[in-house]
């Protein structure tokens, strides 16, 4: 059963004036450790793959915490909540700490999808209730 859907668009040149503004300290807010290892290896190699990394990150955050219904709020943190590809490249969500027990005490599973252009990064995010 459907529990929550959630889409986001994000434009990428926001985040780029973000990373302006605050440097370093934006991405670490928004990144959680493993995200936060990729998003410094593109951006050190491709300066624009990396800022859009980070807001399709931004972007797919944005959408799960719709799905899920609770905003940005406790128990959703940013850092709590990681994008990460499988071997295959496909996005999955993997969850930290208290946000992660509170999904797996609703039986909840999250299906996520993200993609990039030149000026923005949308999401789409499908949150499952399963049986338990």
């Amino acid at each position: 059963m459907i529990y929550g859907i959630g889409t986001d668009i994000c434009d990428i040149r926001r985040i780029r004036a973000s990373l302006e503004r605050h440097g370093d300290r934006f991405a670490e807010r928004v990144l959680g450790p493993s995200e936060l290892a990729t998003w410094r290896a593109r951006g050190a190699r491709w300066p624009d793959r990396g800022i859009r990394y980070l807001a399709t990150r931004f972007s797919a955050k944005e959408a799960f915490s719709k799905a899920i219904g609770l905003g940005i709020r406790t128990p959703m943190a940013w850092s709590l909540c990681e994008i990460l590809n499988q071997p295959s490249g496909k996005p999955a969500i993997v969850l930290h700490a208290g946000l992660k027990e509170w999904f797996e005490a609703r039986h909840l599973s999250a299906h996520v999808t993200v993609t990039d252009e030149t000026d923005y990064a949308v999401t789409f995010v499908v949150v499952e209730q399963n049986p338990p």
